[in-house]
């Protein structure tokens, strides 16, 4: 009797200890899924902002204007932007290994087409096949992230995403100035080639394929007046301070967007395979959520546009040290993010929403005090709270949007969560760019110096980011909750 009783507790201690070994297999495959998903967000962004730097090289390179230059970046934000819902909705239509597997290797496309451009026409259109592929891979990857993950381990994994995104489009400048210092312009693609090969080869291999439906209907006519629309927003929203707000231009691009909206709004309500599913933005922590993190980029890249010009034409640093400083804000993002994502997962994510908001303000305050005698320590310490305000903030975020929408519309909702970040981008670079030059204009034309009025407009200008980081703090507090 004893000896049965042994043999039983030696099988069930076995079959114990190889479910465990099996459990903790799959963990590890899925986490290894998870951060080539999250490389493909990364050099998504990562490339939106590396060219930054190489404006003025690229310029004189290809022997064009400042003005026109500006297009190799706006090229790249629009296209990326504008197809963010379309490739999310083909995220819930098709195989995933497939769709995201697409995405790195047009992106690897791209990026070596560009190194080897000969003018600035194709250096346009290699730029906008490059992003078409980062849309395809930024549109989804929080949906492949939410159907690997539940609970704890969804919500550090969606953090880790987010704040990566985040780090990507922040450390570009740094990454890029790097690349222009010592080997110049064209080389900024090259570091993306491989690791996107390399991240299409394995998500092919290891994405869960997810069974392709049989049927479906896709809303092409919804689709071509949502592309109008929003190409029409964002081209206003990226141009209107260089075309001037009350051009003919603008006020076409206005009546195209306000067309075709709603055309595409009213469209979409009264069919019964719609693009986007405006029965989502019901949701509260879908929508306050979603304006909350445009908000946050918005906050985000009031300095993260103006701090490379700081420190370049105020403080006199070169390309490199200039993109080293920027560096801390990245390192300190992505050290939070995790932690903040898996206590989301458990405990909700109204607590670090507010505290990472109220660090975004926190920031903005200690860069309205930089002068032409700011130390670099100075300028590394604000770098690194506005790094914790985004790993405390981005990662709970995420989570909370993602998991506030149905498992079959998780492609879609990706895709808009997606997009509000582009949309935050976009609008603080332009509303910041906007605001910077009047204030500085206003300043000279008053008799002040270049040096003093770069300082009193840099300054004013933080004011209006702390202006979004309120909203931002006040739409986290609506849009989520803490769990019991």
């Amino acid at each position: 009797m004893e000896l049965f009783q042994l043999s039983q507790n030696f099988t069930k201690y076995h079959l114990l200890s190889c479910y465990t070994q099996c459990s903790m297999k799959q963990i590890r495959i899925k986490w290894i899924i998870c951060l080539f998903v999250i490389l493909g967000n990364f050099l998504g962004m990562l490339d939106s902002t590396t060219v930054q730097l190489a404006l003025y090289p690229i310029s004189q390179g290809l022997g064009i204007s400042l003005v026109q230059v500006q297009w190799v970046m706006i090229a790249y934000m629009l296209v990326l932007t504008v197809f963010l819902p379309f490739f999310g909705k083909l995220g819930d239509i098709f195989p995933k290994n497939k769709v995201y597997s697409s995405g790195f290797f047009i992106f690897a496309l791209g990026a070596l087409l560009n190194v080897f451009t000969p003018n600035f026409t194709t250096l346009i259109v290699f730029r906008c096949i490059e992003a078409i592929g980062a849309s395809i891979m930024i549109a989804n990857g929080p949906a492949v992230i939410a159907t690997l993950f539940k609970g704890e381990n969804r919500g550090k994994a969606l953090g880790l995403n987010a704040c990566l995104v985040a780090v990507g489009g922040m450390s570009g400048p740094a990454i890029g100035g790097a690349f222009i210092h010592f080997f110049g312009w064209r080389t900024i693609f090259l570091p993306s080639i491989p690791f996107a090969i390399l991240g299409g080869i394995l998500s092919y291999r290891l994405l869960p394929t997810f069974a392709k439906k049989k049927y479906f209907k896709f809303d092409y006519k919804g689709f071509i007046y949502f592309s109008i629309a929003l190409f029409a927003l964002l081209l206003t929203i990226s141009e209107g301070h260089n075309w001037g707000w009350k051009s003919l231009k603008i006020i076409i691009l206005g009546i195209l967007t306000l067309l075709f909206g709603g055309l595409f709004y009213f469209r979409d309500k009264k069919i019964n395979y719609p693009m986007i599913n405006f029965n989502m933005f019901k949701i509260k922590s879908f929508t306050f959520g979603n304006i909350a993190v445009m908000t946050s980029y918005m906050t985000m890249f009031t300095n993260g546009i103006l701090l490379p010009l700081f420190l370049q034409e105020i403080m006199q640093h070169n390309a490199l040290l200039t993109g080293f400083l920027i560096l801390p804000y990245s390192i300190a993002s992505s050290a939070i993010a995790p932690f903040a994502g898996a206590y989301a997962g458990k405990h909700g994510s109204r607590k670090l929403t507010a505290i990472g908001s109220s660090i975004y303000i926190l920031a903005l305050v200690i860069f309205t005090t930089f002068n032409t005698s700011t130390q670099i320590w100075q300028i590394v310490f604000a770098s690194v709270v506005m790094g914790c305000g985004n790993g405390f903030f981005q990662s709970p975020s995420n989570t909370a949007i993602i998991t506030s929408v149905n498992k079959s519309e998780l492609g879609i909702a990706s895709g808009i969560l997606s997009l509000s970040r582009n949309l935050g981008n976009i609008l603080g670079v332009a509303v910041t760019i906007t605001l910077f030059d009047n204030f500085k204009n206003n300043f000279l034309q008053s008799g002040e110096t270049y040096k003093q009025a770069f300082l009193n407009s840099y300054h004013l200008t933080m004011c209006f980011g702390m202006l979004f980081g309120l909203i931002c703090l006040s739409s986290s507090l609506i849009a989520y909750k803490n769990k019991a």
